[in-house]
């Protein structure tokens, strides 16, 4: 009989795109008995639990097949939101992109619609990109993405758009230079336990909704997730795999605001030259 985990490593040895989705996590009970986790801790127990069950449920035709692309995720947990309900439900998502390609953002949200069975998303808002240590944030780094984000806007995929961590002047750079205004900004209170009080007058009087948020600046990095998929596939070559795009939503009911459904979607890529 062969070890288990086998499939699921010979599967990873051959393709080049992996695709995991959790489904929506309210569906897991067992994570619910835990304790409140990090934002990293609980998206690397995710990662963990969605390889570790797929791995078990790989069939032979499937390691015959070797797809290039593996669409990893637990099918007990996949849940669409019904069409007859779409109205009464607000789905917002934040979206992580790791590197460069700027067609992550379609990517990410197309992948969203599909596993939620939606025409569109009512927000998204965009973490800014990674940028090299001692790289200032600025407006040439936010522009190609925030295009993709209009674009997407513009054929009907996404209703609004937002920010993350932007100051006063990049969101007023970004806001000017925008044809499809930013309508959120998130921050991070762990930076700042007050609202800048310049950003506060800005947003309000373009009524740009300011949240907030606890994500640390790299929700995913690219040691956590090989390590997470070290941890579910035994002697997977997990150093050859990176995250090019991680997107979280939410679904929430918008008369009692209670969250129906939430979960994670990414994208990773296999590097065939490490």
């Amino acid at each position: 009989m062969e070890e288990p985990g086998h499939a699921a490593r010979t599967l990873l040895e051959r393709a080049t795109v992996l695709n995991l989705r959790t489904g929506n996590l309210l569906n897991w009970g067992r994570l619910n008995k835990k304790g409140p986790s990090t934002p990293s801790e609980e998206l690397r127990d995710c990662i963990r639990t969605t390889l570790n069950e797929w791995s078990l449920k790989i069939s032979s035709d499937l390691v015959l097949e070797s797809p290039n692309t593996l669409e990893c995720s637990i099918t007990e947990a996949t849940e669409t939101i019904n069409p007859e309900e779409r109205e009464e439900m607000k789905v917002s998502a934040k979206l992580f992109v790791s590197g460069s390609d700027f067609s992550s953002v379609r990517d990410a949200v197309n992948m969203a619609r599909s596993a939620l069975g939606i025409a569109q998303l009512d927000s998204v808002i965009i973490a800014p990109p990674p940028l090299e240590d001692g790289v200032d944030l600025s407006l040439q780094h936010l522009q190609p993405y925030w295009a993709e984000l209009e674009n997407l806007v513009q054929n009907e995929k996404i209703i609004a758009i937002g920010t993350s961590d932007l100051d006063k002047s990049l969101l007023e750079q970004l806001y000017l230079w925008a044809q499809v205004k930013p309508n959120s900004n998130q921050v991070n209170l762990a930076s700042c336990c007050v609202m800048p009080p310049d950003l506060t007058a800005f947003a309000k009087e373009l009524d740009i909704q300011l949240l907030t948020h606890n994500d640390p600046k790299e929700l995913l990095s690219e040691a956590s997730f090989q390590e997470a998929i070290k941890e579910s596939i035994q002697n997977s070559q997990a150093n050859e795999w990176t995250p090019l795009w991680l997107l979280r939503y939410s679904v929430i009911v918008k008369s009692r605001g209670i969250i129906k459904s939430k979960g994670y979607i990414l994208q990773a890529k296999r590097n065939l030259f490490t």
